[in-house]
């Protein structure tokens, strides 16, 4: 007549029913009250009402000690202990509870009324996780539903291994469970969980994938290539997962080819690129390893860098490698064959080295890079004239002598006349100049005088004005 919902009045009779232990009358009333969810995979255990009656309901499954005030227990309430107590033994021998009827009656509430996420919890708080699976399977659940449920109550409480077991049980391809492993996967990465992260691609047999996390174990915050010498095992545990998986490949182009639809995939010339990678970074790393040993090595604060990273970083270890051997000839070689093995700009890196050299005022030490620039076999005509000339549009200021010498070992005239013209020593330009065939000498003597009446070198100026 108030026209009020009648549903908190049937859930509340509902609930006196089941606490009677009339089941069957509890399940009509709640027939009125309680509906089931728009969309089965939401990810919540659905209606609070819903969760009231399993609750209820679990509550009774549970065993209860006797305690000294029970003497007075009523002869319904004794007969509830006892049953309580014969299911626990029963769980405790099977670890299942399905011959209870509270237990059924759970699951009638929870395919009725309760989604597919409250479903799978009930069926792993109750220690049925092969139930939980079969039931994620055959409902087709998303991934987020497998995370919520499954995994990480297995991962929380140590049973890892067992949820490993039973995927394997149900299909040993694991090909149905391949989306939601790969959805754990990045659960664990967006959670840092590294650690679980490599277990369980090892578990998934995704080589490349724990190769790649292999490699962030081995550089995720060293400092030093100190640090970096005592995780080498990383290294070859990359090694070893790549090689594994080119085995597999191998075996599987023979046959009939794997349905390999959720593991990594890479060709055959990649995986072999990446070893060789890892070879040379183990190279870098002893080589480092020791300069730092000797104190030879100047560690800094920014981040280390290794092959692992973009062309800049691998351009940064080549440059890294020639600067903190005991010489520069000591690294060259490792060097070489970074910027060989990687297709690297080598003059940029050369450049870079070079301009360190002067900042440290060893300009000797850039005499020897070019000597082996030189001597590398691939140098191209220009590439040591092109080292010096990027090194003096930074640097003005280096002494007479060494300038001198720098400038004197440029191979081409036209780079000694311009690098003269940076460095201001525009009578030494001249000199240069005049040596030159006619036609370019005027030009070029012109050149010179000009920069000398714009910079108020009155005796260069006079002398080019004498040569013309």
């Amino acid at each position: 007549k108030s026209g009020l919902d009648p549903g908190g009045a049937w859930h509340a009779w509902g609930m006196a029913c089941l606490k009677a232990g009339n089941l069957a009358s509890a399940r009509e009333k709640f027939t009125r009250c309680l509906k089931p969810p728009m969309d089965l995979n939401q990810l919540n255990h659905g209606s609070r009402l819903v969760q009231d009656v399993i609750q209820y309901l679990e509550s009774t499954v549970k065993p209860v000690l006797i305690t000294d005030d029970d003497y007075f227990a009523t002869l319904r309430e004794l007969e509830a202990t006892l049953r309580t107590r014969s299911l626990s033994l029963e769980m405790m021998c099977e670890g299942k509870i399905q011959h209870n009827s509270y237990y059924q009656e759970c699951l009638f509430y929870l395919h009725s009324y309760g989604t597919n996420l409250a479903i799978i919890s009930f069926y792993m708080r109750h220690d049925c996780m092969r139930e939980a699976l079969l039931h994620l399977l055959n409902k087709e659940s998303p991934s987020e539903v497998f995370i919520e449920g499954i995994f990480i109550p297995s991962y929380e409480s140590g049973k890892l291994h067992m949820l490993e077991n039973l995927l394997e049980t149900i299909d040993p391809g694991l090909e149905s469970w391949g989306v939601y492993l790969i959805a754990a996967c990045k659960y664990l990465q967006r959670k840092n969980y590294y650690h679980i992260l490599y277990e369980l691609q090892q578990f998934m047999k995704d080589h490349v994938r724990a190769a790649m996390t292999c490699i962030r174990f081995f550089t995720h915050g060293a400092k030093s290539y100190t640090e970096l010498g005592g995780k080498q095992a990383w290294l070859l545990k990359i090694k070893d997962h790549l090689k594994v998986y080119l085995q597999e490949v191998s075996r599987s182009s023979g046959r009939k080819k794997m349905a390999f639809t959720f593991r990594k995939k890479m060709s055959a010339t990649d995986v072999s690129r990446h070893i060789n990678t890892v070879d040379l970074q183990m190279e870098v790393t002893k080589f480092l390893h020791q300069c730092e040993s000797s104190g030879a090595s100047q560690v800094t604060d920014s981040s280390l860098p290794t092959l692992f990273g973009n062309n800049n970083m691998k351009m940064d270890v080549a440059c890294k490698v020639i600067l903190e051997g005991k010489n520069i000839e000591e690294g060259f070689g490792i060097a070489f064959r970074v910027l060989q093995d990687f297709q690297l700009e080598a003059t940029e890196v050369y450049s870079k080295v070079a301009k360190q050299l002067v900042k440290q005022q060893k300009y000797s030490e850039i005499q020897q890079l070019l000597k082996c620039v030189n001597e590398s076999g691939v140098a191209a005509k220009n590439d040591g004239d092109n080292i010096i000339l990027n090194c003096l549009n930074e640097f003005r200021n280096i002494p007479a002598e060494d300038l001198d010498n720098l400038i004197q070992d440029m191979d081409s005239d036209e780079n000694k006349i311009q690098a003269y013209m940076l460095c201001n020593k525009l009578r030494s330009a001249y000199l240069v100049s005049v040596r030159q065939e006619k036609g370019r000498a005027v030009q070029l003597v012109q050149h010179v005088r000009q920069l000398a009446e714009s910079s108020g070198d009155d005796v260069v100026k006079a002398i080019c004005a004498q040569w013309l």
